[in-house]
């Protein structure tokens, strides 16, 4: 295990140096990691604002809801879901959170590593779980008006939930 030291970037500094010398392949793979999960952030923004954009003005202009608007949400639950598997790869691979897990009771107490930890994967989830719902709930409903109603509505508070969380 990673020693624990009482300075969270004393913490984070061991971890890393522990990290670097008892395994390079996995740091390497943990920085492309890093590298795809955070490009892949902007991906994701830019789908939902198009899925966004296209629900809202579906919905509040009456238009039908056409096979386009399927596809757009189909793309924007796609890239959340794979930004998902990024970042649960992510967090198995990081030192943070295998410092984090050697002492959960500082890491609760550091606010970086309880971020890291607990705050960003758990909101993400959340998240998705939302869009997903909403994504379900617009192919089911019966007129274009509740579907573009219920991808509006549930696709909102999954950005909300998702833009308070990323670690800008």
């Amino acid at each position: 295990m990673v020693p624990v030291a009482k300075n969270s970037l004393l913490k984070f500094t061991k971890a890393i140096l522990y990290f670097r010398k008892h395994n390079f392949k996995k740091i390497l793979m943990y920085t492309a990691f890093l590298h795809t999960h955070n490009t892949m952030r902007w991906i994701v923004l830019a789908m939902a604002v198009l899925a966004l954009y296209k629900s809202w003005t579906g919905w509040k202009g009456q238009k039908p809801f056409e096979s386009n608007d399927n596809k757009i949400g189909t793309f924007f639950i796609a890239s959340l879901h794979l930004q998902f598997l990024l970042g649960l790869a992510l967090f198995f691979m990081s030192p943070a959170i295998e410092l984090a897990l050697s002492d959960m009771g500082a890491a609760m107490g550091d606010k970086a590593l309880r971020f890291k930890l607990i705050e960003h994967p758990l909101t993400m989830i959340i998240g998705l779980v939302i869009a997903q719902i909403g994504r379900i709930k617009s192919k089911k409903a019966a007129t274009d008006e509740l579907k573009h109603k219920n991808a509006a509505v549930f696709f909102t508070v999954a950005l909300v939930l998702i833009l308070s969380r990323i670690p800008w």
